[in-house]
């Protein structure tokens, strides 16, 4: 039993793909500009008013590298300037409709609206200088939270083809967060909360790409000196089943059959498992740079996701489905999580803060009673980690921040546990052990099945045809010092890496803006081809075309980010 108090940290997973110069509504730079709006800036006056007050909320936030290089860009800074100031005006509009027949209840929601994102445009422009990343850093930099980074664009890495490809995004959002945010990153949140351990590997599509033993993804995470991650709390459990999500897809069946046979000879825990500690993972755990991986609490994210029992389910919040046409200003409350839109009553501000003391009162003394429990049974000091996505705080949440901020003071106003970061418990509390870990994800099914089914497999074939001809390509140009040349492969890395996103795949198999991602992923894949030949006619010695010129120009400027790519990040 340790005698260090038990640790508690909200880790929160903050991504959108690529979609400025993409889109606006409903798909699109909206996407952003909501999130923006409702979460990311609400957290962010949330951490710096526990800092003034001297709490360091010690929140471990991921931000990904594509949406951070989104949030860095002029267009968007001016683009969320002219949403803010549409958001008000419409509310504005709502409050002029509702005074002239009479609905002063609602005009007086209309005037919260109003003034909240006025509110939010002062913030933007005067104390964070239309620069959100940085907002951020100053926190990261004040000692008040953690920074851990992402792929570069988020791709599904346990499917990609190739340890290049791999590398390549560990390396673009490794590069990318050192320049936002000034260091290294500690820690990551793998895409999806996906992990592949090592084992001979088949692609689950037909492809050039051979079957062949690969290593576990934390090789690869090691030698970018990534020292932790996060998975979902099945993956700890090793070797189960995975459900019927295995019989949908036969090419799912295959990786987990191969799966299962190597990872028997990998290490296992000396001590029955437990989610409230983290372990060091797979053959590499000797190494110069072992990689840890912390796991989710499961009651604690049931207390929140839950649509029966979760507190956003509470009948008293802003209720996010129904809004009024035509200006979307949502009025109305949950009412209950299975009142028809119609049933929905009026919100009542009112009665918001006592739901959300009582709600955090519940979860602080949930998560106590749990870490005191591992405590008397656990040889390290317990670490309770909550993962969310960001999104659910203020978006699909609005009074989430404000449930954030309640629940961090109440923790740091009593002394039976502590507030901690993931990477300063992993400093302080370096694991004791070494697991292995089946293959899976926190996607539904706990295995591959969102990203790669019938609906999907399509996309899997264009990545790994492009995969082999990107490192062709790459081995072909060595360490060429023709700029031409250099141009050209950076654009065709972005559009790989573009294309690359785990988004498409999601979107596709949730049927949530479907036609939009397949769009995208064609868009990317395509510009990918035509940019490859232009590379193929370089590398031949001979000159592009005017037009060809334009083309890149015109792509240059639609999927700009990370222009500090490199295309030899490709290289092993």
């Amino acid at each position: 039993m340790s005698t260090s108090k038990p640790v508690f940290t909200f880790v929160l997973h903050t991504h959108l793909p690529y979609v400025l110069a993409h889109g606006t509504w409903p798909h699109g730079t909206d996407w952003l500009n909501e999130a923006a709006a409702e979460c990311y800036l609400p957290l962010l006056e949330v951490f710096n008013k526990l800092l003034v007050e001297g709490i360091k909320c010690k929140v471990t936030i991921g931000l990904t590298p594509v949406l951070s290089e989104q949030l860095a860009h002029p267009a968007f800074k001016q683009v969320f300037v002219e949403y803010l100031n549409e958001r008000a005006e419409a509310a504005q509009s709502d409050i002029e409709e509702f005074r002239h027949t009479g609905q002063s209840e609602m005009a007086g929601l209309a005037e919260i609206w109003r003034n909240y994102y006025r509110h939010l445009r002062a913030l933007f422009e005067e104390r964070y200088n239309r620069d959100i990343p940085g907002a951020f850093k100053k926190l990261q930099d004040a000692g008040a939270l953690e920074i851990i980074t992402c792929a570069a664009t988020h791709g599904y890495l346990p499917l990609l083809g190739l340890e290049e490809s791999i590398a390549a995004q560990l390396r673009q959002g490794k590069l990318t967060y050192k320049k936002h945010f000034g260091r290294d990153p500690k820690g990551i949140w793998l895409p999806e909360c996906a992990y592949r351990p090592g084992y001979k590997w088949y692609p689950p599509v037909e492809s050039d790409i051979p079957a062949r033993e690969r290593p576990g993804l934390e090789t690869a995470l090691s030698k970018e000196n990534i020292r932790y991650f996060f998975v979902d709390t099945d993956l700890l459990k090793g070797g189960e089943a995975v459900d019927v999500y295995l019989d949908r897809f036969p090419a799912l069946r295959t990786l987990w059959e191969k799966m299962e046979e190597a990872r028997s000879k990998l290490p296992q825990a000396e001590h029955p498992r437990s989610h409230h500690r983290p372990y060091w993972v797979g053959a590499d755990y000797k190494s110069d740079y072992p990689v840890a991986v912390f796991v989710r609490d499961p009651e604690t994210a049931l207390q929140v996701w839950s649509g029966e029992c979760g507190y956003p389910g509470d009948g008293n919040y802003l209720e996010f489905h129904k809004k009024r046409f035509p200006n979307g200003h949502r009025y109305w409350r949950v009412t209950s999580p299975k009142a028809d839109l119609a049933d929905k009553q009026i919100y009542n501000p009112e009665l918001i803060d006592g739901r959300l003391e009582e709600n955090a009162h519940h979860f602080v003394e949930i998560l106590t009673e749990s870490l005191l429990q591992s405590q008397k049974t656990l040889p390290v000091t317990p670490i309770l980690t909550a993962p969310f996505d960001t999104e659910l705080f203020g978006h699909w949440w609005f009074e989430g921040p404000l449930w954030i901020e309640k629940v961090i003071r109440k923790i740091s106003q009593q002394d039976k546990i502590e507030l901690m970061t993931a990477g300063e418990y992993l400093e302080k509390f370096p694991p004791d052990e070494a697991i292995s870990m089946p293959e899976g994800s926190w996607g539904q099914g706990g295995f591959h099945w969102i990203w790669l089914n019938d609906w999907t497999k399509w996309t899997w074939k264009h990545l790994y045809e492009d995969e082999l001809r990107m490192v062709e390509l790459v081995r072909k140009a060595k360490d060429s010092t023709d700029n031409d040349l250099n141009r050209v492969m950076r654009q065709l890395g972005r559009e790989l890496l573009l294309a690359q996103s785990s988004d498409w795949q999601f979107l596709i198999s949730t049927w949530s803006a479907r036609d939009y991602a397949e769009n995208r992923f064609a868009e990317h894949q395509n510009r990918f081809e035509r940019i490859a030949d232009m590379a193929k006619k370089l590398l031949d010695g001979k000159t592009l075309s005017p037009q060809e010129w334009l083309y890149i120009e015109d792509i240059e400027k639609s999927d700009p980010p990370f222009s500090d790519l490199d295309y030899r990040i490709w290289k092993l």
